[in-house]
């Protein structure tokens, strides 16, 4: 009887394996996967705001997309309405705007529906 119940055990686990390497939870995205740069380095944020990084990575953000004010707060929000901000060199996201976690690859859904993401260097890639 145990040996029966080490077997399923087994077969179970190994079945897992193999599924999980077949359909991954997640798709691993890479700039390649239909990933341009961005020509203006601008993204549309909510309220039909405008927002880009400066050299140092600091957040400006616009109205009109001409005339620039740096952001008091550094964040931005994205689709689903999580704040996005970067934190220690990293792009981190919060639902509620105290616990913090970093965004998968780097990439988010802006409020028009357009994904954006960005590398080492903080260059903005569009997706499309």
């Amino acid at each position: 009887m145990k040996k029966i119940l080490v077997l399923i055990v087994v077969a179970l686990v190994t079945f897992n394996a193999a599924q999980a390497r077949r359909y991954p939870l997640y798709k691993k995205t890479t700039v390649s996967d239909n990933w341009k740069k961005s020509p203006e380095s601008t993204w549309e944020g909510k309220d039909k705001v405008w927002y880009k990084l400066d050299k140092q990575a600091r957040l400006w953000w616009s109205k009109d997309g001409k005339k620039w004010e740096t952001s008091k707060d550094q964040t931005w929000q994205d689709k689903d309405g999580k704040w996005l901000k970067i934190h220690d060199k990293k792009l981190v996201w919060s639902m509620d705007g105290n616990t913090w976690a970093e965004v998968p690859e780097w990439s988010w859904a802006s409020p028009n529906g357009k994904w954006y993401k960005f590398d080492k260097d903080w260059s903005l890639w569009v997706k499309g």
